[in-house]
């Protein structure tokens, strides 16, 4: 292990695997079933120096309530990566880190991984959508944590952190760049690095085998790139792909270190698991308030947004309308679910390190690409540093942590873009002292940006 990752302590989240809607459903209620344990008050007291009333009455959990903050902290490790053997190779993650800011994948010389993932944005970029050669249709979601997902981007079309990192380089929106040409810059710039992780790079030099730019075009034969694709041989197309599957392994060898900091919340519950009962003051009575509404069976935030990441990982959809700005009906899942099965990049894939006949990508094997309940299903987003990272949902639909709660408050008058809005979904009739308690609760979720050596472009002094 690296031995300088982010000054922050690691956490990890907790990953879903591939069920129907339905059952992922089922399994995501299982913690909201401690509630129904028999009422034992623990009281966790108030924070000095807060600006409560006098007679404001203490917060009281039950041992239900309890046990389900207790399961939201800490986050263990990320992880195992059976289908990346270089997940946790320090040369790789070396390479990776050099490959996250190299902005000469991109034919402007402009666009890195890091012009979206921003480290003094929580690997966030602070738009509405991302924007690298043009603006895309959908919000950017952070890498901190990402280590641990089972589905990446909101529709879940990559099934591990290192395929994930191939699509945004060969987007036109977004890299706008192709494989041959990130092969490269690697073997200009990146050589010894690359040597350090993988081995001897071969001579890419002869043109007529390796031309300067090529890559497949599944949907337009007839694009300059794809016609150079074509005109490479067999043997050489599969070798650059294994080499561009390597250019991801890097990427995410690098992006496993980047996990979010310690929040208040953390501090909070190790307080409380150590036998302080007030949880050593550092959430207030709003933000403790706050924590007994989001995992109240009542109002069932816990459901979706569960374990120490708070999220479950799983898409639903949850009646976000169509954006203003954009008339494309955006089906989410329903797409994502068939990208995936047909990515030559995914865990079944000949470039891929896990053994399938362990079972090591069974999440295949249970997805359902035609499942009508994902038409417009997206994936739960972690709430870690939420309160930071505005703005939220798919495509940054709302701009604050208020229209967010007042959306789940009034669900019941909001309607889907496209497919069935969940039906467990209900109006939460929260007061308006509910909803700035859940706002204090969730930004007890955030902790300091990223800062240390891997959050910043190698060679730059913290």
């Amino acid at each position: 292990m690296l031995a300088s990752r982010l000054d922050p302590p690691p956490i990890a989240v907790h990953a879903s695997v591939a069920l129907t809607v339905s059952a992922l459903f089922t399994a995501a209620l299982v913690p909201v079933a401690l509630i129904t344990v028999a009422l034992i008050t623990v009281a966790l007291g108030s924070l000095t120096g807060c600006s409560e009333a006098p007679d404001a009455p203490s917060v009281e959990f039950s041992a239900g309530e309890r046990a389900v903050l207790l399961s939201l902290s800490p986050v263990p490790p990320p992880p195992a990566s059976p289908s990346n053997r270089w997940a946790d190779d320090p040369a790789a993650a070396a390479l990776g880190h050099a490959l996250f800011f190299e902005q000469r994948f991109s034919p402007t010389g402009e666009v890195a991984c890091a012009t979206c993932h921003k480290p003094e944005a929580w690997f966030t970029d602070d738009r509405q959508t991302a924007k690298g050669l043009a603006v895309t249709p959908r919000h950017t979601p952070t890498v901190l944590g990402a280590a641990h997902l089972q589905w990446l981007f909101w529709d879940g079309r990559a099934d591990s952190l290192w395929a994930q990192a191939l699509g945004p380089l060969e987007n036109p929106k977004e890299h706008g760049t192709n494989r041959l040409a990130v092969l490269h810059v690697i073997a200009t710039h990146h050589h010894k690095a690359w040597e350090a992780a993988f081995g001897p790079l071969p001579d890419l030099s002869d043109s007529s085998r390796f031309p300067p730019n090529a890559r497949p075009v599944a949907d337009d034969g007839a694009h300059p790139e794809a016609i150079a694709w074509a005109a490479m041989t067999a043997t050489d197309r599969a070798l650059v792909d294994g080499l561009f599957a390597n250019v991801g392994k890097a990427i995410a060898a690098y992006e496993r270190l980047l996990t979010p900091g310690e929040a208040p919340f953390d501090r909070f519950i190790a307080a409380v698991r150590a036998g302080d009962a007030a949880g050593a003051g550092h959430l207030s009575l709003a933000a403790q308030r706050g924590a007994q509404l989001f995992v109240s069976s009542d109002n069932r935030c816990v459901s979706c947004h569960a374990g120490p990441r708070f999220t479950t990982d799983v898409f639903f959809n949850i009646g976000v309308g169509q954006p203003a700005w954009s008339s494309a009906l955006d089906r989410g899942r329903y797409d994502g679910g068939s990208i995936v099965l047909q990515d030559p990049f995914n865990c079944l894939g000949s470039h891929s390190d896990a053994d399938a006949q362990a079972g090591q990508c069974k999440h295949l094997g249970f997805l359902d690409p035609n499942a009508s309940g994902t038409v417009a299903a997206f994936k739960v987003p972690s709430l870690r540093n939420v309160a930071d990272t505005a703005p939220y949902m798919h495509a940054g639909q709302y701009a604050s942590l208020d229209e967010v709660i007042d959306h789940y408050n009034d669900v019941g008058s909001h309607h889907s873009a496209a497919g069935i809005k969940e039906p467990f979904l209900k109006d939460l009739d929260l007061t308006a002292r509910d909803k700035a308690d859940l706002v204090a609760f969730l930004r007890s979720l955030s902790a300091p940006a990223p800062s240390g050596t891997w959050a910043h472009a190698p060679g730059v002094t913290p």
